[in-house]
């Protein structure tokens, strides 16, 4: 039997965020998702307002080509789809990256952590590979992106049988909350009894 859409509270749930096994590996991939594509990561404006507020905080993390867009047009801009998403270096690299052993890591989450800010980072990167899509009535969908780069995740969850509902349980829970989170484990183990997973 094929699984189809499901919804959660006001939210349409893809069957991928069932049943693709995930976990990053960044010691694979070194934050590729950060600088590759053609476009920022999705924000909203109050993200913009906490980003702003971060700045100084994280400035000095920053590559002086991330500085100099960040003066020019700000933290964010409007992409061709008319999305509103984090500035980017040289069409691809988020304002935000930064380095770290070789890897490419968010200075607004390396911040975070280590107590210097109250702000993660985007909802959007947190919930990557996950996209969120906002519908006119209020709903909202959750799709899985497939992205080459992240090959090397999907072959790591495999090996730990970790679904991408699972691996995503914090950043799912900070957008929709615990009692929606729960709700959403209880329809992955009814469909495990229906055995649909």
């Amino acid at each position: 039997m094929e699984l189809h859409i499901l919804q959660v509270g006001n939210v349409l749930v893809s069957p991928d965020i069932f049943t693709v096994k995930f976990c990053c590996d960044l010691d694979a991939c070194g934050g590729a998702c950060c600088i590759e594509g053609d476009a920022g990561a999705p924000v909203t404006l109050d993200e913009i307002g906490e980003i702003e507020e971060a700045l100084d905080t994280v400035w000095g993390d920053l590559t002086a080509s991330a500085q100099a867009v960040i003066d020019r047009q700000g933290v964010a801009y409007v992409d061709p789809e008319a999305d509103l998403v984090t500035s980017i270096v040289g069409g691809k690299d988020c304002v935000f990256t930064c380095y770290e052993n070789g890897c490419c890591l968010c200075a607004l989450e390396r911040a975070y952590r280590a107590g210097k800010t109250r702000f993660a980072k985007p909802i959007s990167c947190a919930l990557y590979p996950i996209r969120e899509k906002q519908f006119p009535d209020g709903s909202v969908g959750l799709n899985y992106h497939r992205w080459r780069i992240c090959q090397c995740a999907v072959e790591k969850g495999k090996e730990l049988d970790l679904p991408l509902y699972k691996f995503l349980a914090g950043p799912l829970t900070r957008r929709f909350g615990a009692e929606w989170y729960q709700e959403l484990c209880e329809v992955a183990e009814e469909l495990k009894v229906q055995g649909l997973l």
